[in-house]
């Protein structure tokens, strides 16, 4: 058995782009796919690593990790190495200091000869270098399919050259998407897109990395399943013309409260927990805006002295899946991005959104297409909202008989966000395509 383990063992490189909503994803695949028996070496920027969450004790002599140091830009602020250490007008910087990866990435590859490099969609300059040296390749895009294949085939995605030019067509579903659906931006978000598909201080595009990451990949994998929606995968795969494999919704695993996650951990979640006791089941709604949200310290004090009494108001980072799994929670207020939306379903909780960035807009039309929560409702012309408008979507989720309907869905569907066995199977399903389609 051990001798027949060992012939089919590989050597998978992850390569994640440098925000910790993409980099702790890459993390708990990494896991998923060492469980399996096979060696990941994970490689990122020092203190990118050195904030990560210690591994458990079974899997640490699977992993190696490669400390890549990011080269100085002088915009950017001392030691940032991720999207929480700097501001959204930096955001292009970072990624011209992340394309200075390319020279140390390309050493470790040369000398580590690995099977498989799984990597992100920044780093267009990676798969020519991957296909040089023999190794087979994966773009693994941390959220769902409708996002990219939203966007259109990769030739298009490389060109820039799109039929959708201005705000109004982003309003509307594609032409390729031939099933119904009323997924697509607002006009605050499409006017975004619109400046986002512009060349940038890097000199790439999102759209340009993305599509030629996609057509130097073997394999695309999302972070999907068909049980909870299977159109938009099947029109990923004809758009890009390549395997496309659903890796399920990778819930994460709960730990008992009496655990914790991260060193440091204890004092934090003890602090909350005591609050959440002292609430009555199902009654807090949690709120959480995510890492690259930040409100005003005027919104946050003004905030917290109205709630004082009734909420708590944490400024750091916290145990999310720990409150969610908490009998006091009842729903929650959320940015969309991809991984809070499984952790909220996994529990069953009706979703109120606010949607701020990237994929988070149809994140959310999805959502209220599926009647799993209400859309906080916001200006059409610059996305803002009022307290009312919040006020109202949560009471309406949370206490009225017309939002009895969203309850009840989300209570259906954790029925599939939380299978773990049905998870598993999609993993195994894809470390097998792994094992049989290495180089020889």
């Amino acid at each position: 058995m051990a001798a027949a383990k060992d012939e089919k063992s590989l050597h998978i490189v992850m390569f994640p782009w440098l925000a910790f909503g993409h980099i702790i994803p890459y993390l708990e695949l990494s896991k998923l796919i060492a469980q399996k028996g096979h060696k990941i070496s994970f490689i990122s920027t020092p203190r990118n690593i050195d904030r990560l969450p210690k591994l458990p004790p079974n899997l640490t002599s699977s992993f190696t990790f490669v400390k890549i140091p990011l080269p100085k830009i002088a915009e950017l602020p001392e030691n940032a190495e991720s999207t929480t250490d700097i501001h959204g007008g930096q955001m292009d910087l970072l990624k011209k200091a992340f394309d200075g990866l390319e020279t140390g990435l390309t050493r470790f590859l040369e000398k580590s000869d690995p099977d498989w490099i799984i990597y992100d969609f920044a780093p267009h300059w990676l798969p020519p270098i991957a296909a040089r040296l023999g190794i087979s390749r994966a773009f693994f895009m941390i959220i769902n399919a409708w996002f990219f294949a939203f966007f259109g085939p990769y030739d298009t995605l490389i060109s820039g050259s799109d039929y959708r030019t201005k705000p109004e067509d982003f309003m509307v579903p594609p032409k390729w998407v031939k099933f119904e659906t009323k997924v697509a931006y607002r006009r605050f978000e499409a006017n975004w897109i619109v400046g986002s598909g512009q060349n940038t201080e890097s000199g790439f595009s999102d759209f340009y990395r993305g599509g030629k990451v996609i057509v130097g990949s073997d394999l695309i994998l999302v972070r999907h399943c068909y049980e909870f929606e299977p159109d938009w995968v099947t029109l990923l795969e004809e758009l890009h013309n390549r395997p496309v494999l659903p890796l399920g919704l990778m819930p994460p695993t709960v730990q008992n409260h009496n655990n914790t996650d991260k060193d440091g951990d204890d004092e934090i979640w003890v602090s909350i927990k005591n609050w959440l006791d002292g609430q009555n089941r199902g009654s807090v709604v949690y709120v959480a805006l995510g890492s690259e949200v930040t409100p005003s310290q005027d919104q946050l004090n003004g905030f917290e002295e109205r709630v004082k009494g009734r909420g708590i108001v944490w400024r750091s980072w916290v145990p999310q899946l720990k409150i969610l799994s908490h009998d006091s929670v009842g729903g929650f207020l959320t940015h969309c991005g991809w991984s809070s939306i499984v952790e909220g379903l996994m529990f069953g909780y009706p979703l109120i959104t606010l949607p701020f960035l990237v994929d988070q807009g149809l994140n959310s039309r999805v959502i209220v297409e599926k009647q799993l929560g209400v859309e906080i409702p916001r200006n059409e012309e610059d996305g803002s909202y009022t307290r009312n408008s919040v006020a109202d979507s949560v009471k309406l989720v949370m206490l009225e008989n017309d939002g009895k309907k969203f309850r009840e869905r989300a209570k259906d569907v954790a029925t599939i966000f939380g299978d773990t066995a049905l998870h598993s199977r999609y993993i195994d399903n894809f470390v097998n395509f792994l094992e049989n389609h290495r180089r020889m």
